[in-house]
């Protein structure tokens, strides 16, 4: 029996492979495509995947050659401007990459850690028991698991056949987008017709023209009404241009071209038995820069735990807490996605008053951070705790031997930090309170001891997932129970 079969090889799938192959689970990847896309649907990562990346030792790898990558200078809110200049301490960070390239690193971070990813194998029909997941697999035929994570998008049919449902809307509008050849020169006669970069608006629709890599251009249409019929031709995608500008662009040879319908959709579980939702299975949100974040993210809170269950390192209801961790995260980011959605929807003369008294408001200070939050981890605290780092992702403090606490991370271990409260001298765990001491000479918990200027506090119990379990300053009550609960079957 296999441990755990991911369905979809795309940055949600392959992040959750390399996840619990950290933790020492064995995964296996289907994919249905014969081989990976060359389509850039996504061009880029923003939000604390990045900070995931840097935690696993990766950041350096994928921001190789990458037009940027970085502290957000800004974000397009809903079309209105934000902008983040002077606030350096932000925590949102940018990287630009297009998604055949993210796919390709994962998948070679993959093979490095000896997961095995299965190409042409599509998922015909799941059941499951109380022992496993059966899978019937095009090309396998009958191939169980402990476990199987539904990350085969929109469709899933994972999703579908676990009994879980989609609730949501798709909006009127259909998005056509494409990826042109296109000299850099093309911008100045745009702005010379009376364009420019971004969404440009008329009562017909919007029409985007922008570059994010040097001789590409990136053309979207929005307009009300159905798809195209087929694929979309590069004559269709000139049509819906002058439908809505009135005028022909000139959009240079095609890359790829591909046509969509904003869906704002959530999962009412992420979980039904064996069987678990990331990524786009789970959530799909109207407004483009948060699904891979928070799908990526998914997959690192959900590895962990699902390792320490194949191990037999769970404490009791540990796999429970995925959804009740992570639905929110979706929740809330559906909310500010929406409001996206609809600052952008509105049209005519209200909506541009909309957009321009938004952009006075999020030229302010608190707005501005308010708003940036929201964008790299909607606010998300899990549980409570007496030190306001419990529950937070841990700060990148940079300790005295020269190290940052990103560098602790990249074997996906819980690590207690040490900060001077003498956390790390078993006999001191939780005062000597029951359950505790023990585990902290055990390998899947690394100790580090350490100083740093201004110590938020005297210990840190970080997961692997880089959230704080437990927080404290003084004497180190608490930390048996926080190690009970998170990390002691």
């Amino acid at each position: 029996m296999e441990d755990v079969l991911i369905v979809g090889a795309g940055p949600v799938g392959l992040m959750l492979a390399c996840e619990l192959s950290l933790a020492g689970a064995r995964p296996t990847v289907l994919e249905k495509r014969t081989e990976p896309s060359e389509l850039p649907k996504a061009n880029g990562l923003g939000g604390q995947i990045v900070d995931l990346l840097d935690h696993r030792g990766l950041l350096g790898r994928f921001s190789a050659g990458s037009p940027f990558a970085g502290r957000a200078p800004g974000f397009p809110f809903g079309g209105v401007p934000l902008r983040f200049d002077g606030l350096d301490d932000i925590a949102l960070r940018l990287l630009l990459i297009q998604q055949p390239r993210l796919e390709r690193l994962l998948a070679e971070r993959a093979r490095e850690l000896g997961v095995e990813v299965r190409w042409g194998r599509e998922v015909l029909s799941l059941s499951q028991d109380e022992e496993g997941v059966t899978l019937d697999v095009a090309g396998d035929g009958t191939v169980r698991a402990r476990y199987a994570v539904g990350c085969d998008g929109p469709r899933s049919l994972v999703r579908e056949q676990a009994g879980i449902a989609f609730p949501g809307t798709t909006d009127d509008e259909g998005l056509t987008i494409g990826h042109f050849k296109a000299d850099v020169k093309v911008f100045d006669s745009l702005e010379g017709d009376g364009l420019q970069p971004g969404w440009n608006r008329t009562p017909h629709g919007r029409v985007l023209l922008t570059s994010l890599h040097d001789g590409v251009l990136v053309a979207g249409v929005r307009e009300r009404g159905g798809l195209p019929d087929g694929p979309v031709t590069l004559e269709g995608f000139r049509s819906a241009v002058r439908r809505v500008l009135g005028r022909d662009v000139p959009l240079g040879e095609p890359i790829w071209m591909s046509s969509t319908a904003t869906q704002a959709r959530l999962a009412e579980r992420y979980r039904a038995g064996r069987v678990f939702l990331a990524g786009d299975a789970a959530h799909l949100f109207p407004a483009g820069g948060s699904a891979l974040n928070v799908g990526m993210t998914d997959a690192a809170n959900l590895g962990w735990k699902l390792a320490a269950a194949l191990r037999g390192r769970a404490p009791a209801g540990l796999l429970d807490t995925y959804e009740a961790e992570r639905r929110p995260v979706g929740e809330r980011t559906l909310l500010q996605t929406r409001a996206q959605a609809a600052i952008d929807r509105a049209e005519g003369e209200d909506g541009a008053a909309l957009r321009e008294l938004l952009a006075e408001v999020f030229a302010f200070e608190q707005p501005a951070r308010h708003l940036a939050g929201l964008l790299h981890d909607a606010g998300a605290r899990y549980g409570s705790g007496d030190h306001p780092l419990t529950g937070r992702f841990v700060p990148d403090l940079v300790l005295d031997d020269g190290r940052r606490v990103a560098e602790l991370m990249p074997a996906g271990r819980p690590v207690l930090l040490d900060l001077g409260g003498g956390a790390g001298r078993p006999g001191d765990v939780g005062g000597g309170a029951g359950g505790g001491a023990g585990v902290l000479d055990d390998e899947w918990i690394e100790v580090v001891r350490a100083r740093c200027d201004d110590p938020p506090a005297d210990a840190l119990l970080i997961r692997p997932d880089g959230y704080v379990a437990w927080a404290g300053s003084g004497d180190m009550t608490g930390l048996a129970a926080a190690v009970t609960s998170w990390f002691t079957p």
